[in-house]
């Protein structure tokens, strides 16, 4: 196949997986090397970027997804009846931010940082598939630890946690004085 040819076959897939899939699986599919796919991948996006298509190419770690872009939200949103998600509160995003910031972490050090009750929104966090159980410590009562998933980079339309923005430098110091919870020194 050619290289448009192959450009067009990697479009197909994505668009008919519905969901991100792995770039090393696509690869395989392809019949190409995973750095030649992940090429592919950074030509595709910028094919559809450049033609200002409806499309874009989100490019997660590991994993590539076609979607629509997000100017196009309301749109899409009064074609397919789709109903607005219940926005996150403001405690919900504390909680994300403490996860996505120092994860993984355990519930009760959620608690410390915040200084109140998080299992509620732990939970509806989960169902929203923003965070994720990823184990438990070897402690006693081997507490469950939290991470974000794909789904959060996918949300929040980064490829991976490295695109987190600094934390202000007052709320740093303060996380720096108050250290790292014991429990995950280990």
């Amino acid at each position: 196949m050619s290289r448009n040819e192959l450009q067009a076959a990697a479009e197909a897939i994505l668009f008919a997986s519905g969901e991100a899939l792995e770039a090393d699986r696509l690869a395989q599919a392809l019949d190409v090397t995973e750095e030649e796919c992940l090429a592919l991948l950074q030509s595709l996006a910028q094919a559809l970027e450049e033609r200002n298509s409806g499309l874009c190419l989100l490019l997660m770690e590991d994993k590539a997804q076609l979607c629509t872009r997000p100017a196009f939200e309301e749109s899409i949103r009064a074609a397919l009846e789709i109903k607005r998600n219940a926005p996150l509160s403001p405690a919900a995003f504390e909680v994300l931010a403490v996860v996505a910031y120092h994860q993984p972490v355990t519930k009760s050090y959620i608690e410390q940082v915040r200084g109140v009750d998080c299992h509620h929104i732990i939970s509806s966090l989960m169902q929203k598939q923003l965070i994720e159980e990823r184990g438990r410590l070897d402690l006693p009562g081997r507490p469950l630890i939290y991470g974000t998933t794909a789904e959060f980079l996918k949300c929040f339309c980064m490829a991976s946690l490295d695109e987190l923005p600094p934390l202000p430098e007052e709320a740093a110091k303060q996380l720096a004085e108050s250290g790292a919870p014991d429990e995950l020194a280990e």
